[in-house]
């Protein structure tokens, strides 16, 4: 069986880390730099370094402090935030990402999917998909969905819609029909945060997962709710996670990255030890 994955995630908002609840009321985490020095030292897997308000405000990712990052870690590092094109992905890749994720450009032009798993690698291709549970009471909005992706707006039995430009816009495209629809694209893994659980410490959202992760044949990374440490073997176990990705947890002290290695090892889950 593979290696779990543990994967700190720094959210970026004007140059410094954040964290906030169901994607509002930010606070600051720390400088983004130090941050993933201090991860990158104590045996992270991976990190996931996310400007959270470049698509929600039109503009580009900011390239220095990826750059400044990436000089600070070698581990994998996924670069995402407010990349819309090839030619974007290329930029962020030569500034020392190891993998790009993308979420609302591959909503606005699905075949970016495509293009970028064919010039870039499937392997480096990473989609995230910020998803929240429909309201049960039937307050389902009409959307116009457009041509390129027919075939997964919610109907009635959808369960979570996915939303974009940073969890501000509904797009009325169900979550785990998008999710196979990206990796038939040619994604080559899944960033699933439950909108509902961000933040909260409650837990990762497991049946979401669960029911991504038993119908791709991609690895698929948890996001969303971790607040102790059985969380994150929950979302393992039931959610069917191939990575356990965490904020405020790791941000603010709760627990260090040693400590969610030692306890998922010895809940009998394989893990690369922190020696």
């Amino acid at each position: 069986m593979l290696t779990k994955r543990v994967i700190p995630c720094l959210d970026v908002d004007n140059g410094r880390v954040v964290k906030g609840i169901s994607f509002v009321h930010l606070r600051d985490a720390g400088d983004p730099v130090e941050l993933a020095k201090y991860y990158d030292e104590q045996g992270a897997d991976e990190l996931v370094f996310l400007d959270i308000t470049a698509s929600s405000d039109a503009r580009d990712i900011m390239r220095n402090l990826v750059e400044e990052v990436s000089e600070q870690v070698f581990i994998p590092l996924t670069v995402g935030g407010g990349l819309r094109n090839i030619s974007d992905l290329r930029m962020i890749l030569e500034s020392g990402a190891d993998k790009v994720s993308i979420n609302t450009a591959a909503l606005v032009e699905s075949e970016l999917v495509t293009e970028a798993s064919h010039y870039f690698g499937a392997q480096c291709i990473v989609v995230a998909i910020d998803a929240k549970k429909i309201d049960i009471q039937g307050n389902r909005r009409s959307f116009h969905i457009r041509g390129n992706l027919k075939g997964t707006e919610i109907d009635a039995n959808s369960k979570w819609e996915v939303y974009s430009h940073g969890g501000r816009e509904p797009t009325g495209v169900d979550a785990v029909k998008w999710a196979n629809k990206v990796v038939e694209l040619g994604a080559g893994e899944l960033l699933i945060t439950s909108m509902d659980q961000d933040g909260h410490q409650n837990g990762y959202d497991t049946e979401l997962l669960s029911e991504i992760s038993e119908t791709v044949a991609v690895p698929v990374i948890a996001s969303g709710g971790a607040g102790s440490l059985d969380h994150l073997r929950q979302a393992i176990e039931f959610g069917k996670a191939d990575a356990v990705l965490a904020a405020s947890i790791f941000h603010y002290g709760t627990f260090t990255i040693k400590e969610v290695k030692e306890y998922l090892s010895h809940s009998g889950i394989p893990i690369r030890i922190v020696t």
